[in-house]
C-alpha cells in the first residue's frame, strides 16, 4: 500500500468509528426541578446521619477542679442546605451558616463539692461542602465513585448552669474547644459513608441486566459516566432487550441517537426505535410469534368460512376429509419492525399463514399458504415505573403464494382473519407487552404526572418524581 492508500485511510478512520458508534436507545435527563425534590429528601438524609454520630467521652483536671463530660448526643440540627449540579463532576451538597445542639453530661468536682446535670451545647457558624463524583461501574451501573468534603465549624458555646457556674465557665472554652475539633472531624467521615456505602447501596436497586419475563430480558447498563451541566444530568443507557436462551444473539443499533431538550418536568426519557425493535427481534427469536390456531382456540364463525372457501381443494383432494379439523398457522417470517413519527408508533408485520386440514392418525394435509402484511399501531404509556405498550391492528393483508387468481379468491377472508387476530393475537401481544418493563430508578421513587411525546425516530416522556418514603427509610430497605 502506498502513502497515498495509508493517508486515504488515515482520513477515513474517524468517519468509519462515527459510522459504527452506537448511539443509546434509552436515555434519562434529571432536570433542576428534580434537583429540588432530591434536595429535601437528601437534607433529611443528611440530618439523620448526622444526628447518629457518636462522641467520645471527656474528662480532665485543672488544679482543684475535675471534671467529665460523658453521654454526649447530637439533639438537634438546623441546616441551611442546597443541592446542585456540579458540572462534570456530579452533585454538590452545601451547607451554610448553620447551626447543632448537642446534649451531654456533667460531673464536676471542686475541692470537697460536688455537682452534676445535663448541659446544651450549640455549634455555629457550621459550614459542610461535599461533592458526590457521579460514574458508571464496571458493570454499567451509576455509582458514586467518590466524595470530596470538607467540613467547618465557626465557634461552639456552652452555658453551664447550677451552683458553680462561674467555676464552669473556667473550663468551657476547653470543653467547646475539644467539642468542636471532635465534630469537624467527624463530619465527613460520616457524609462520606453515606455516600459511598449508603446511597451506593441503593443505587445498586437499578436494574443492568434483568429478565422481563420467560422469554427476553432489558440491558440497562449505562454507556458512558453521565453527563452533568449547570441545569440537568444526564444518562445514556443501552436500552436494549436480548433473547434469554441466546445472549449473545443481539439486534445492531442503527436508529439515530433520541434528543433531550426539555427542562419543565423533574424527569425525562427519550427511547429509540432500536429500544422497542431489539425487544421485537428478542420475541421473534424466543420463538413467540409463532401460533397455531386449531380445535378450541379456532373461533366458528371462522371455521366455517374457511371450510367454505376452500370447499373445493377439500373435494379435490379428498372427499373424506371434509369433517378433518381445520387449522390455521401463523409464522412471523422475519422481526417485526417499529415506526416513530410525530404523528405515532406503529409495528410492521410480515407472517406466512397456512390453512390445514388436520385428519386423524395422519399427516396435515395444506389446503393453502399465504403472506400476511399488517400494521399496528402502539400506544406507549407509564404504568407506576413500567413502560408499557399498547397494541392495536391498524391494517391487515393477505396474498396467496400459490397464485394470483386465489388472491381474488382470499378476499373474503381479509375481514374475518383481521377480526380474528384484533380478538386473539393482538390480546396475546398485549399480554406481554401490558406487563410492561421497568425504567432505570432505584426502587422506591415513583413517576407520576408523565407526558408522552412522539418525535421523528423516538419517543420522549416527561414526568414528575414521586417518593413513597424518605430516603433513609429506601436505604434501609436494600441493607
Amino acid at each position: 500500500m502506498g502513502l497515498w492508500g495509508l493517508a486515504i485511510i488515515i482520513f477515513l478512520l474517524p468517519h468509519m468509528a462515527q459510522m459504527t458508534e452506537n448511539f443509546p436507545g434509552f436515555k434519562i435527563r434529571i432536570t433542576s426541578k428534580g434537583l429540588e425534590l432530591l434536595k429535601l429528601e437528601t437534607q433529611k438524609f443528611v440530618e439523620e446521619e448526622l444526628g447518629g454520630i457518636t462522641m467520645p467521652e471527656m474528662h480532665g483536671m485543672n488544679g482543684n477542679l475535675q471534671y467529665s463530660i460523658t453521654d454526649i448526643k447530637i439533639k438537634e440540627l438546623n441546616l441551611t442546605a442546597d443541592l446542585s449540579f456540579q458540572p462534570v463532576d456530579g452533585l454538590l451538597f452545601d451547607v451554610q451558616n448553620s447551626s447543632i445542639t448537642l446534649n451531654f453530661q456533667r460531673r464536676v468536682i471542686y475541692w470537697l463539692f460536688q455537682d452534676q446535670g445535663a448541659i446544651n451545647a450549640s455549634a455555629e457558624g457550621v459550614y459542610i461542602n461535599t461533592t458526590l463524583h457521579l460514574a458508571k461501574d464496571d458493570e454499567g451501573r451509576l455509582k458514586i465513585a467518590n466524595v470530596s468534603c470538607d467540613a467547618s465549624i465557626a465557634k461552639m458555646k456552652a452555658k453551664f448552669g447550677g451552683t458553680f457556674g462561674r467555676v464552669y465557665d473556667f473550663v468551657a472554652t476547653f470543653l467547646t474547644t475539644g467539642m468542636r475539633f471532635i465534630l469537624n472531624r467527624k463530619i465527613c467521615p460520616a457524609l462520606n459513608h453515606a455516600g459511598l456505602v449508603l446511597v451506593n447501596q441503593l443505587l445498586e436497586t437499578i436494574p443492568v441486566r434483568a429478565e422481563v419475563d420467560s422469554y427476553i430480558g432489558i440491558d440497562y447498563s449505562l454507556l458512558s459516566d453521565p453527563v452533568v451541566t449547570g441545569t440537568s444530568l444526564d444518562m445514556d443507557f443501552r436500552g436494549m432487550f436480548y433473547d434469554l436462551q441466546n445472549e449473545s444473539d443481539i439486534l445492531e443499533n442503527y436508529s439515530p441517537n433520541p434528543v433531550l431538550n426539555e427542562y419543565n418536568h423533574m424527569i425525562y426519557m427519550a427511547l429509540s426505535e432500536y429500544f422497542f425493535d431489539s425487544g421485537l427481534y428478542s420475541y421473534f427469536k424466543g420463538g413467540v410469534f409463532r401460533m397455531h390456531i386449531a380445535n378450541e382456540r379456532m373461533p366458528k364463525d371462522l371455521e366455517m368460512l374457511l371450510r367454505t372457501t376452500y370447499f373445493g381443494a377439500i373435494m379435490l383432494l379428498n372427499p373424506a376429509l371434509l369433517d378433518a379439523p381445520i387449522s390455521l398457522e401463523i409464522d412471523v417470517t422475519a422481526a417485526p419492525k417499529s415506526s416513530i413519527k410525530t404523528s405515532g408508533a406503529t409495528v410492521a408485520v410480515h407472517a406466512g399463514v397456512r390453512v390445514l386440514l388436520l385428519p386423524a392418525g395422519k399427516s396435515p394435509v395444506q389446503l393453502s399458504s399465504m403472506t400476511m402484511e399488517s400494521k399496528l399501531n402502539a400506544k406507549v404509556y407509564m404504568k407506576d415505573k413500567r413502560l408499557a405498550i399498547q397494541l392495536d391492528l391498524r391494517r391487515f393483508k393477505i396474498f396467496s403464494n400459490q397464485s394470483a387468481l386465489e388472491s381474488l379468491a382470499l378476499i373474503p377472508l381479509q375481514a374475518p382473519l383481521k377480526a380474528l387476530l384484533q380478538m386473539t393475537i393482538v390480546p396475546l401481544l398485549n399480554n406481554y407487552t401490558k406487563k410492561g418493563v421497568q425504567i432505570p430508578l432505584p426502587d422506591g421513587i415513583n413517576l407520576v404526572e408523565d407526558v408522552v411525546k412522539y418525535h421523528e425516530g423516538y419517543i420522549t416522556i416527561g414526568a414528575n418524581l414521586h417518593f413513597r418514603s424518605g430516603l433513609k427509610e429506601l436505604i434501609e430497605k436494600t441493607s
